[in-house]
């Protein structure tokens, strides 16, 4: 079993990941953004910097899941990841044009063809009032520049991205705007309830509300 979580930036990616690894009993895969040398740069100058930000974006992730997914998934393990492989060409249709654009769509679709798909991918979705908040509470140094209208943006482009059909993958919505899964075990176990009521996997409640696409 393979669940990927995805949504934009602040939304709770990881810790949702970390809060449900001992449920699914499952490892990790984290995305090491971390390492871009280029990220301070870019969000303090996006044009400027969008490229080189966006090519070691996919070099790493490409890297990191063509080594580990399968590898896990060989041993019988199940694997929660933070982060698809495919988002990051949502982030370049943003970030990048022209020639740029064209070159890194190249780039990323003849590398995508190696890259294992999940199972399940678990959206999480959030207002951009909601994930400004939640971006100045974990005070990231490299986010403190951040703009609204490139939230907002985002938040847009991903609406767009997850809300129709996606490489077969079964998409399941979840929106945290009134969801606090650190401090209320009750809502992550409702998480936690949606993913296996998606995935058959018992026990699970089905009386549950569900909004799947």
């Amino acid at each position: 079993m393979y669940i990927a979580i995805e949504g934009v930036i602040g939304v709770g990616k990881t810790t949702l990941a970390r809060l449900l690894q001992p449920a699914f009993d499952a490892d990790l895969l984290l995305e090491v953004f971390e390492e871009n040398p280029f990220l301070s740069d870019f969000y303090a100058d996006r044009e400027r910097y969008a490229f080189q930000t966006q090519i070691f974006f996919l070099l790493s992730r490409y890297h990191q899941q063509l080594r580990a997914v399968p590898a896990i998934l060989a041993q019988g393990k199940s694997l929660l990841s933070d982060y698809t492989f495919a988002k990051d060409a949502l982030f370049a249709g943003i970030n990048l044009k022209g020639d740029e654009l064209e070159m890194y769509h190249r780039v990323h679709e003849a590398l995508a063809e190696k890259i294992t798909r999940p199972d399940l991918l678990l959206y999480l979705r959030a207002s951009t009032e909601t994930l400004m908040q939640r971006i100045a509470m974990r005070d990231r140094s490299y986010e403190r520049n951040m703009e609204r209208n490139y939230i907002e943006e985002l938040n847009q482009a991903y609406e767009k991205f997850f809300s129709q059909p996606y490489d077969d993958t079964p998409i399941l919505t979840i929106d945290t705007n009134s969801l606090d899964f650190v401090r209320y075990s009750e809502h992550l176990k409702l998480i936690e309830n949606r993913v296996r009521q998606t995935l058959g996997l018992s026990p699970f409640q089905t009386e549950l509300p569900l909004e799947i696409q």
